[in-house]
């Protein structure tokens, strides 16, 4: 006779769950209110694809969590969190690109979840989801291309051989002549830039229409992070004789209607920061110019001070979730 054997969800799989349904429904807001106001019936479907996945993966994890006796996440609601009827704050093609970009950090946060999820159904449900979004990327991608709005990494010309370090200057990059970058340091570089760009159209929008004086002076904050943090990738890109991306700013519109809570805002702000910590982390280990590492060490420092910043404001105003926690022993203890 086999035994049944019922596994219990990990905390790495309840982890992943609980941060799914968060943005999950933090981008089925994004969506709804794009699609209501996007004007580009290929941004159109675009969009309605996106809201159809966040649909999806909604009902999918709520009923995960129900059958593992867990609680439904707050999250965000359409009802609560977004005004359907405020005017467009970005243009189509700003939605179309946030699109992909979010979508290329949704396809890299399902990479981590998958390989942290042991038990089968947990373990298929995040497979299921990394192609959903690889076949999402792919389509923004395609339109981004199709439209002219793709922005490219630099290109390199080929090396004539395979070449190895002889030198320890290698790593330098203080004093004396530099060595250009490498195509891994463009990349982290031009990526981190470019991430920042788009962060800062979004505080520049999000500071427009906040409702509260306090958020809105921490987007205007971020806005000028974010600017500094271009600035300092840009420049490294430039005395390298490297182009640097466009920016957004023209992209967004003139209203003064808030399209989204405050609080949903500041959960997306205070995502994005988190993420921004991750890039620079890796960044900073796969580039072996000491003047790289010193700018991510510094710049790390700074988002994570606004971060935190930004944690307690939400606490302040009732709006920091709490994810799920371990048993605290000492209170349950019978002393």
């Amino acid at each position: 006779m086999e035994t049944e054997h019922n596994v219990k969800l990990s905390a790495s799989e309840i982890a992943q769950l609980w941060s799914s349904y968060m943005n999950s429904s933090m981008c089925h807001c994004l969506f709804t209110y794009f699609s209501k106001v996007v004007e580009d019936t290929q941004v159109q479907s675009i969009l309605a694809k996106g809201l159809e996945l966040t649909e999806k993966h909604l009902q999918k994890l709520t009923t995960i969590f129900h059958k593992e006796k867990f609680p439904v996440p707050q999250g965000f609601v359409v009802k609560d969190d977004v005004n359907t009827s405020a005017p467009k704050l970005f243009s189509d093609s700003f939605m179309l690109y946030f699109s992909y970009s979010m979508g290329a950090m949704a396809l890299n946060f399902y990479a981590v979840a998958k390989t942290v999820s042991v038990r089968s159904d947990i373990d298929t449900y995040f497979s299921e989801c990394i192609l959903e979004l690889s076949e999402f990327d792919s389509a923004t991608k395609n339109l981004l291309l199709s439209k002219g709005l793709f922005i490219r990494s630099p290109y390199l010309n080929p090396s004539q051989e395979v070449s190895f370090v002889k030198d320890q200057k290698f790593m330098s990059g203080w004093f004396g002549d530099k060595r250009p970058l490498s195509a891994i340091e463009i990349t982290h570089l031009f990526l981190n830039l470019q991430r920042n760009d788009l962060g800062k159209a979004v505080m520049i929008g999000f500071s427009q229409v906040a409702q509260s004086k306090e958020v809105g002076k921490f987007m205007v904050r971020g806005k000028e992070i974010a600017f500094k943090h271009t600035e300092v990738f840009g420049s490294v890109l430039k005395d390298n004789d490297l182009p640097v991306p466009m920016t957004w700013d023209n992209e967004i519109t003139n209203s003064k209607t808030a399209p989204f809570s405050d609080k949903l805002m500041m959960f997306m702000t205070t995502a994005l920061i988190g993420l921004s910590i991750g890039f620079y982390g890796t960044a900073m280990a796969t580039s072996t110019r000491k003047d790289l590492s010193v700018h991510y060490v510094r710049l790390s420092a700074e988002i994570a001070k606004y971060a935190e910043d930004g944690a307690k404001i939400m606490i302040d105003n009732g709006w920091l979730e709490e994810p799920p926690l371990s048993e605290d022993r000492d209170k349950l203890a019978n002393t």
